[in-house]
């Protein structure tokens, strides 16, 4: 063979083996740092952008796509001990002239952590309604999602400010009280009769601890390898006092039922989408929403748990395009007749 050609093959197997090589070596020493590569790829992939905002000397961090045309712009909030990355999934099946803004929730990721704060329900709505006046994002009403926690801050937003937003959608929002005890309800009992209450389900420290937050919050079986786990992990144990601190808040009595007691004032048209299978808010407060706001319309999927941004990200997608086609051509009847 040619001394040239050889050489040739040489210099190409060794450029592909060097990025192959730290692939595999961030899988197996470093995996948290292969799931912030994987975040910052489908952020650039998906056009979002990261960008902070300023109120005073609090920081909101947030990622946008679009700008703000005749549909309304859709504001999305994330769970618990989540992120705004959360919502990439959903994001993929959303056309790109959408203006999407996806926000870091008060203390969450690149979003000002501070122990002075306000972490109620209630405190974490007037920080948002900070962020929306930060960014200018209420100088046309708005679509507001938020899941879980998220839905909590999100329905208790729409009631104390009405005038922001012209529709809601709440995903499994917690914040209600329930006839029936879901699993993870039943274990936080088991753990406050054992004095345990330091093992929260949704705060694991440990790759095991991980794999059975996953079981609990999704119906779909997801096979996670143990370095990805780790990985997991690891990005989230620096957080964990804070996690505990906010999970503490947000079921104390000031936060537990914070939809609920707001759910009345609800008067923009509303869509409740919530997993059949949820394991950790049951599904029964999807008809304690329908009974309280006029104009609430209710999907339950089936197959499906808590994680539904993340188990049905398509459906989700879909029904929340469906929900907004459905109130702009009521909204044209309306100018018509």
């Amino acid at each position: 063979m040619d001394l040239d050609v050889l050489n040739m093959f040489v210099i190409a197997g060794g450029t592909l083996a060097i990025p192959i090589l730290a692939f595999m070596a961030s899988f197996l020493l470093w995996p948290s740092a292969l799931i912030r590569i994987y975040y910052w790829y489908w952020r650039r992939t998906l056009g979002m952008q990261v960008r902070y905002a300023n109120y005073d000397d609090y920081q909101f961090c947030y990622s946008y796509r679009g700008r703000p045309g005749y549909r309304p712009s859709i504001l999305m909030l994330h769970g618990f001990s989540a992120h705004k990355d959360m919502w990439l999934s959903i994001v993929k099946f959303l056309p790109k002239n959408l203006h999407l803004v996806c926000v870091d929730m008060p203390g969450h990721e690149g979003t000002t952590r501070s122990a002075l704060d306000d972490y109620s329900i209630s405190g974490q709505a007037k920080r948002i309604h900070q962020f929306v006046e930060c960014i200018k994002l209420n100088r046309r009403p708005f679509h507001l999602v938020g899941t879980s926690m998220g839905g909590n801050v999100a329905g208790v937003y729409a009631a104390q400010y009405p005038e922001d937003i012209c529709s809601l959608t709440l995903i499994c929002p917690a914040g209600l009280p329930s006839t029936t005890d879901s699993k993870f309800i039943k274990q936080l009992r088991e753990l406050q009769e054992s004095e345990s209450i330091d093992r929260i389900p949704l705060i694991p420290s440990t790759p095991e601890e991980m794999a059975d937050m996953l079981k609990l919050c999704s119906y779909v079986r997801f096979k996670v390898p143990q370095q990805i786990l780790q990985g997991l992990v690891d990005v989230r144990i620096p957080h964990n006092d804070f996690y505990r601190k906010l999970f503490l808040e947000i079921v104390d009595e000031k936060s537990r039922h914070s939809l609920h007691e707001n759910m009345s004032k609800i008067k923009a048209p509303t869509q409740v989408i919530w997993g059949k299978q949820d394991q950790v808010l049951d599904v029964s407060g999807a008809s304690v929403l329908a009974s309280a706001i006029p104009d609430c319309h209710v999907y339950i999927l089936e197959n499906c748990g808590h994680s539904v941004v993340v188990e049905r990200p398509r459906k989700t997608a879909n029904l929340i395009l469906e929900f907004l086609a459905l109130l702009h051509s009521m909204d044209n009847n309306k100018k018509q007749a």
